[in-house]
């Protein structure tokens, strides 16, 4: 069994989490890594069916605490595809996170796969920032529904263990957005870090807005090679269907289980 990520309409760490869950990865197995985190007060989460262009897609949407303290126009993690007004940022760094998955109740390779998608945000971010990996306190890689996004997936695709997978061109919009360090042109810094490092190919598109989030960009750069090409023929086993936050023409990510047809 393969996998083929269609990235054409964006790709972010809560979309790539509910296309998973969507094409019938077992939920029992991202409930027991999430619970055993001990994280209840920092968050919460719902699974919900979430209708797009007509089209019936999982929402994966993590839910974080409102602090009544804190201004409701604050930006928060501006690189995420959700809004969490007045929730209380956390700093952590990436030795941080990594304890915490270190934790968490699910397989090794679930827990390999998340701390290398954790390293190349913190490398893009620290390549931005040009400050040392170890040094960085920042939401973008700190904030809890980074850490639950990519943990996420990292379980769902684990025992999914697919043997390829392939991934689309990556479509990116076009604008601008404003963000915690001001505005930033999109695709934003840490995505064109990511990009470029691991050589994967991009396109822009009229939406205007950001179709690529860090997490998601980073969950390909994890798994992206560049030699495996999409085969010519294959056969459509499941579709699965992934719903985004942001308000551009069609914030969908559509994954497919797939099986080459041999010659």
């Amino acid at each position: 069994m393969d996998l083929y990520f269609d990235c054409n309409f964006g790709i972010s760490g809560d979309m790539a989490v509910a296309s998973l869950l969507d094409l019938g990865a077992d939920r029992k197995k991202l409930d027991e890594a999430l619970s055993s985190l001990n994280l209840e007060n920092e968050f919460s989460y719902e699974i919900t069916d979430k209708l797009i262009n007509s089209i019936h897609a999982t929402d994966f949407n993590v839910i974080l605490p409102k602090h009544p303290e804190e201004h409701h126009d604050e930006h928060h993690n501006e690189h995420d595809h959700k809004n969490h007004p007045g929730h209380h940022h956390i700093h952590r760094n990436l030795d941080d996170i990594v304890s915490i998955i270190n934790k968490a109740a699910c397989s090794n390779e679930a827990k390999v796969l998340a701390k290398k998608i954790f390293n190349i945000v913190a490398l893009a971010e620290s390549k931005v920032h040009r400050k040392d990996i170890k040094d960085i306190h920042f939401h973008e890689i700190g904030a809890i529904d980074s850490i639950v996004d990519i943990l996420s997936f990292s379980v769902l695709f684990c025992e999914l263990n697919p043997n390829n997978v392939y991934f689309s061109t990556l479509s990116e919009g076009s604008g601008e957005i404003m963000c915690q360090h001001g505005l930033l042109s999109v695709p934003v810094p840490a995505v064109c870090e990511i990009v470029s490092e691991y050589k994967i190919p991009i396109k822009i598109t009229s939406n205007i807005g950001e179709m690529i989030t860090p997490t998601g960009a980073a969950i390909v750069a994890a798994l992206y090679k560049q030699n495996n090409k999409l085969p010519d023929s294959f056969t459509i086993n499941k579709i699965g269907y992934g719903a985004g936050k942001r308000n551009y023409k069609n914030p969908i990510l559509r994954v497919m289980q797939i099986e080459v047809n041999k010659e």
